[in-house]
């Protein structure tokens, strides 16, 4: 099995100074009148308009990310198999959503990227937490009704293809528990071959879903080999500051933040209600990158024209 090599993100904050993120994939996938309401959210348009996703990862691109994430977040074999799909079959699918990504990477770099000053951006493969595949909105309070070596089961095959895919390194996404970070801090263990961040999902500015300081999460990643960067997402804006804060006094990786627009989303009808008044995303990202995030993108209902404004506001 081949040595890891270098951390993937160093380059991108050692040259440029900050990482840029993508936004979110599915609610610009729904903003494009894709029907998501299903169990497997946009793995759904995975299987019945892939060229969709590439067409989204195109857009991200364009508008200065750096790193795209894979339509895999709510993609699982019991996710497929609950579609009458085997389980080959759900493998074919999660190669091919890396392959949409690495494919739209490819397509600019060849076609723009390489004169434009940029580094080669990179693809990271999404795994998201056990809640997603649920899709009862258990990802915002990490209790699952299983235990940790359920998880690992559950985990384990998608972590193990995906880590084999043609992506770049893999994004542990929306993370509401301790429990579940440390199941798949094993599986990293696993494939001293690849590099993953990890990303918090929070209720409130000091704390995971699940009542775990966020300080405690990161410092369990702290020093774990291949562990990339450690960061939040799908949190609301307003407790990101602080958040960073709690980050950055635990650990000396990079600390990554893509949280949503600040819209709250209610679980029981799928739909996305207003937030706060007044939210400036390019205000935010400066804010954000003082307090010491180096990575910096967006989650859900954060579309491209969000991430071209970042990117201006950082690196312009």
């Amino acid at each position: 099995m081949p040595a890891r090599t270098a951390n993937p993100l160093l380059p991108f904050v050692d040259r440029q100074g900050a990482l840029i993120l993508d936004g979110g994939l599915a609610t610009t996938l729904a903003d494009r009148g894709h029907d998501l309401d299903d169990p497997l959210w946009s793995a759904r348009v995975l299987i019945d308009r892939p060229a969709a996703i590439g067409s989204v990862h195109a857009d991200f691109l364009a508008a200065g990310a750096d790193v795209i994430t894979t339509a895999t977040y709510q993609a699982s074999a019991a996710g497929f198999a609950a579609r009458g799909l085997d389980a080959a079959a759900a493998a074919s699918l999660m190669n091919q959503a890396v392959d949409l990504a690495v494919d739209a990477r490819d397509r600019f770099w060849s076609d723009t990227g390489q004169t434009s000053g940029r580094l080669r951006p990179l693809v990271a493969a999404s795994v998201g937490p056990y809640g997603a595949y649920l899709a009862d909105g258990s990802e915002y309070s990490g209790r699952y009704e299983i235990d940790a070596r359920q998880l690992r089961t559950f985990h384990r095959d998608r972590w193990q293809l995906l880590a084999a895919s043609r992506a770049d390194l893999l994004a542990c996404e929306t993370l509401p528990s301790l429990v579940e970070t440390e199941v798949l801090l094993e599986l990293l263990d696993e494939t001293p071959q690849r590099w993953a961040w990890f990303s918090f999902s929070c209720r409130d500015g000091a704390t995971l879903w699940d009542g775990t300081p966020l300080a405690t999460a990161v410092a369990r990643c702290s020093g774990r080999p291949g562990v990339a960067a450690v960061g939040i997402n799908c949190t609301d804006p307003r407790h990101v500051g602080s958040l960073i804060a709690f980050a950055r006094r635990a650990t000396d990786l990079t600390v990554i933040v893509y949280p949503n627009s600040g819209e709250r989303y209610e679980p029981s009808t799928k739909t996305w209600q207003p937030g706060p008044p007044g939210a400036d995303i390019t205000a935010a990202a400066r804010r954000w990158r003082r307090l010491g995030a180096a990575g910096i993108g967006g989650c859900c209902r954060i579309g491209p024209g969000d991430i071209a404004r970042i990117r201006a506001a950082l690196l312009d």
